[in-house]
């Protein structure tokens, strides 16, 4: 029989019970403290424009989730603390001000689907917020209780959703869903030999037409051993950053991608 544990593929001769309680003590055994959502560092300008100082910038994202407990709570469960730092930066304008901070930190359950002697999947519930600091007319915030899941086709697919219950805090962002959305849904995709990474998300704008804002990541591995990409990404919608959600953008941008040995989470 075949297990499927991280991207590795081991031939084993055990039980159903064998093989889950050894994946679960793989599980166990990883560090506490480790990456969440992609961390990156790209800088790009708009799409069918010309470039300036005020449609160009640089944006970066720092994620880390710290694991609580091993899989001793009901139904083999972990408890995480997960945070996500977003930025937008407008580098070319006179003393390279901060347009927006974001600050996304959650706590939650993550249960690892084990099914057929193989780690198949992974679903999370969650309590996050998310707002940019601010006060007065440019605040922005809101809370969620999400519900997101993976599925891991194989060693070099996973598809992945999550849905949200939305809590509208923000006095100055009441329809933020109309924008930012209410569920998201893609997939990544890694090639056999480990160098490219490309990843898909679609994220649906509240309402009952086709409006998504679309994520697209295309990254390419520098070393073999390094968890370090050149990363293209793609951007097409709204609520790309809090303080002008409702605004449309269209951005492409090129930069530094760092992300975990195995599939990220979104």
């Amino acid at each position: 029989m075949s297990l499927s544990a991280g991207a590795q593929i081991v031939t084993v001769e055990k039980s159903s019970q064998e093989v889950a309680d050894s994946i679960r003590a793989e599980l166990d055994s990883r560090p506490y403290f480790s990456l969440y959502k992609d961390t990156y560092f790209v800088g790009g300008t708009v799409l069918g424009g010309t470039p300036d100082a005020y449609n160009s910038d640089v944006k970066f994202q720092v994620s880390f989730q710290q694991r609580l407990t091993k899989s001793v709570l009901p139904f083999h469960s972990y408890l995480y603390l997960f945070y996500t730092q977003k930025a937008i930066w407008h580098v070319f304008r006179n003393s390279l001000p901060f347009h927006d901070l974001n600050f996304n930190p959650g706590i939650g359950l993550s249960r690892h689907i084990i099914m057929k002697n193989k780690l198949v999947g992974k679903v999370t519930v969650m309590f996050e917020h998310e707002s940019n600091g601010k006060d007065g007319t440019k605040s922005r915030s809101w809370n969620k209780i999400s519900w997101a899941g993976e599925a891991y086709i194989s060693p070099q697919l996973m598809a992945h959703a999550k849905y949200w219950i939305p809590i509208v805090d923000g006095k100055y962002n009441r329809d933020i869903l109309r924008y930012s959305g209410i569920y998201q849904a893609g997939f990544q995709a890694i090639s056999n030999d480990n160098k490219w990474v490309l990843d898909m998300t679609l994220v649906k704008r509240k309402g009952w037409d086709l409006n998504f804002n679309t994520i697209v990541q295309l990254g390419f591995r520098i070393n073999h051993n390094s968890n370090q990409f050149i990363m293209l990404q793609y951007y097409n919608g709204y609520g790309e950053c809090m303080m002008d959600y409702k605004q449309y953008h269209s951005r492409l941008r090129i930069g530094l991608l760092i992300r975990p040995r195995f599939f990220s989470d979104f």
